[in-house]
């Protein structure tokens, strides 16, 4: 399994360039890295390797934008993202930007070999602790809906159509459209699946 590591912590890297090899009897090893995130994508493209671990706390353009870059040009590369920090934004900013999993900086060289591995496999890794986090509903709308709006969000995620909410909330068609435009716009989503996925995870449609 051949590795770039894409990290601005010189001791880290050296760290993996001693200790996988050992622990892994060989079957990994770090072929190349690189400080610098904005070079992370053309060093990766010259050197093929397996995989990339990707550190994402970065300076400038950071690690995320690396993440990106990297399946941008090499997309046949996976990429894993890793922090030393427990907050889970980063780490699901890096999975929307394309890497196939994710590992603490915690993590012992030793138990780096299975999930990397499983990741060449096709599978994406995740702490037990992020997974919880991603899965974990809230039951806070995104943003503040008044009566109106939460009416026409649940009728959205009931599946009815355009004809049958016109009837529920006593206004034409032509208003409903109008609506449910605006309402998406104040949900920052672009479709009513996006928007029922909404009121699914904030309980809307228990209420």
């Amino acid at each position: 399994m051949r590795i770039v590591v894409v990290d601005d912590h010189p001791l880290f890297v050296r760290g993996l360039e001693l200790l996988l090899p050992i622990t892994t009897d060989g079957r990994a090893e770090v072929v190349a890295s690189t400080g610098d995130a904005a070079a992370a994508a053309a060093l990766v493209s010259r050197c093929q390797p397996d995989l990339a671990l990707v550190d994402l706390h970065m300076p400038p353009p950071g690690g995320i934008r690396a993440v990106a870059a990297i399946r941008r040009t090499t997309p046949r590369i996976r990429v894993v993202a890793m922090s030393g920090s427990i907050d889970p934004t980063p780490a699901l900013e890096a999975l929307r930007a394309g890497a196939e999993g994710f590992l603490p900086k915690t993590s012992e060289p030793e138990a780096l070999l299975p999930p990397l591995r499983a990741v060449l496999d096709g599978w994406a890794v995740l702490p037990a602790a992020l997974l919880h986090a991603m899965l974990r509903p809230t039951h806070a709308p995104p943003v503040d809906l008044d009566g109106e709006e939460r009416r026409l969000l649940r009728a959205i995620a009931s599946g009815r159509n355009t004809v049958d909410i016109a009837d529920e909330l006593h206004v034409s068609e032509r208003t409903v459209k109008r609506m449910t435009a605006a309402l998406l716009r104040k949900l920052r989503v672009s479709n009513r699946a996006e928007a029922a996925a909404i009121a699914g995870h904030t309980g809307l449609l228990g209420e």
